[in-house]
């Protein structure tokens, strides 16, 4: 009937499908804005977006995933997307982010809204000098990768990287490994060359999965007396150091 209300259930129905149409826009500016920051065109007005040509578009791809939003001309940030709550009702999720080549000064703060299912982290050749604190809550982080920074020094904050398996901080000023680099069971390989290490501390030793060490053009003047215990490592490279004995492997 003209005027009668609608009955409880058929109104949040429709409450449902208004924030749905809602959501569907928002996510089709978005992919609009990337294409043009992309292209170098001005962001788009706000207006009515055609949602199923947006879904189609999607269903087009041959992966359920939104890769390589490219962020500057040189590199591409690249994001692994499951599609938005809009489209299988789940949240998005990213697993890897870089931002290699960028002149960045600090990691930027948009990685710390990813910190549950952030696996990869490039931040190669910036100017980085520190890792804020919150960048180890980052606790499904695999692989992080930050040679040819200005770093002096590696936090101890690091042990909280439970899952880390891979770790480049080669060409930076790190002076030492922290002694709790121990607690990073999982990693397996380690590239630390061209810094000023001079010792590795004993706890380095108790990586027992480490497969692969780096440590080349640094200033190490020996080894952990139970370096032997490393007996996974296939490869390990000590090029250019200060080395006079070595332990017994």
């Amino acid at each position: 009937m003209m005027g009668s209300k609608l009955p409880q259930g058929h109104l949040f129905l429709s409450q449902r499908v208004e924030n749905m149409m809602k959501q569907d826009h928002l996510i089709y500016l978005q992919v609009i804005r990337m294409e043009n920051l992309i292209r170098g065109r001005n962001p788009p007005q706000y207006q009515r977006s055609p949602c199923k040509e947006v879904r189609a578009a999607l269903r087009k791809r041959p992966e359920e995933e939104l890769q390589c939003l490219e962020m500057t001309t040189k590199r591409k940030i690249i994001g692994r997307l499951v599609p938005c709550r809009c489209f299988r009702g789940e949240e998005e999720i990213i697993s890897v982010l870089d931002y290699s080549h960028c002149s960045l000064q600090q990691v930027p703060k948009e990685v710390f809204n990813f910190e549950r299912t952030l696996e990869e982290l490039y931040l190669d050749a910036n100017q980085i000098e520190e890792l804020p604190k919150q960048l180890f809550n980052c606790q499904a982080l695999r692989k992080l990768s930050i040679p040819d920074n200005d770093l002096s020094n590696l936090p101890t904050t690091i042990a909280s990287l439970v899952n880390l398996k891979e770790l480049d901080i080669s060409k930076n000023g790190v002076q030492e490994f922290p002694e709790n680099i121990k607690c990073c069971k999982c990693l397996t390989i380690i590239e630390a060359s061209v810094n000023p290490i001079s010792k590795l501390p004993d706890g380095f030793t108790q990586l027992l999965n480490l497969t692969q060490l780096y440590l080349n053009d640094a200033f190490l003047e020996f080894l952990p007396a139970n370096f032997g215990r490393l007996v996974k490592l296939r490869i390990l490279e000590l090029r250019e150091n200060h080395l006079k004995t070595l332990p017994n492997i």
